[in-house]
């Protein structure tokens, strides 16, 4: 691999940044994928980008395979070279994308996890009037009242609610904005927590989760949080704060059955992404059929007689 090559990897993340807006998280995981193909370049001493060819395509992928790599990260990994070499054949750099027909391992699509509507009730409803409880008690009202992303709780400013109409606006994926509604739980939690944030807040803070510094909320800060609070209301599993959106997601799905309108609640380009809330409907649909039905388990039973 000549030294230019990674010239072009930069050139690629810039355009991802600034033509793209990618989030950093984003365009850190495009840096680490491609670092994986250049080195593999290197290794089989393949001079530039425009030398790969479908055959060697092939065997990075063995490769990856054999350092132990999951079918997902092979997934992405082949992905975020797709979608490179698209780059470079815009630009003129490449005159074919070695990567567009070379398969990529299964992967069995994991359901994601949700709380039944009573459990998630109970853990976002915390108790105390100190300010951090109050606090927390609004992060966790908002994200499962409104289905956040936990990035989007983070960068939320105080200009980006509307209680008295019942809206917060966020900003997603590709730095596009959505309005989302605001629940009449999380309404009063956040009230309450904007009529204490000014005992932490200095004047020139915009963001409405902060901590007892006045600085603005990371996101590792608000995962510990929810961890903590896990443990605190005696949730059976380790709570994260993706997985109040998850119930957000299919709780809506069970009542409406509308995906499209989940779909554009989540901000979900691609409804693809969202059906898989409606596995987690039938999951649950397939476990009260098996937990009531009188000849739901005949199945799994010994039965002497029928041998």
């Amino acid at each position: 691999m000549r030294e230019g090559g990674q010239h072009r990897v930069s050139q690629f993340l810039r355009h991802l940044r600034e033509e793209r807006r990618l989030s950093v998280n984003t365009i850190a995981a495009y840096r680490r994928d491609l670092v994986q193909l250049t080195d593999f370049l290197k290794a089989q001493q393949i001079a530039d980008w425009q030398a790969l060819d479908p055959r060697q395509a092939r065997v990075f992928v063995t490769t990856l395979h054999r350092q132990g790599c999951s079918g997902r990260t092979i997934r992405r990994s082949l992905s975020a070279a797709r979608t490179f070499y698209r780059y470079l054949l815009r630009e003129g750099l490449a005159t074919r994308n070695p990567l567009a027909g070379v398969a990529a391992p299964k992967v069995e699509r994991r359901l994601p996890k949700a709380l039944t509507a009573d459990e998630a009730s109970e853990f976002v409803a915390i108790a105390g009037s100190d300010p951090l409880s109050v606090r927390d008690r609004a992060m966790l009202e908002l994200m499962y009242s409104s289905g956040l992303r936990l990035v989007e709780l983070v960068a939320l400013d105080t200009g980006d609610l509307d209680l008295e109409a019942g809206l917060v606006r966020v900003t997603g994926k590709g730095a596009k904005t959505r309005d989302l509604p605001v629940g009449r739980f999380a309404r009063q939690a956040l009230t309450q927590w904007l009529a204490r944030r000014g005992q932490w807040a200095t004047i020139d803070q915009a963001a409405v989760f902060i901590g007892r510094k006045g600085q603005r909320l990371t996101r590792r800060a608000v995962q510990m949080r929810v961890r903590y609070w896990g443990l605190k209301q005696g949730m059976a599993v380790q709570m994260h704060p993706h997985m109040l959106r998850h119930s957000f997601a299919s709780h809506l799905l069970e009542s409406s059955g509308d995906l499209r309108a989940v779909q554009e609640l989540l901000g979900h380009a691609d409804i693809s992404t969202t059906q898989i809330y409606t596995h987690l409907d039938f999951q649950h649909l397939a476990r009260v059929y098996d937990q009531a039905h009188p000849r739901a388990r005949r199945k799994r039973r010994t039965d002497p007689s029928a041998t």
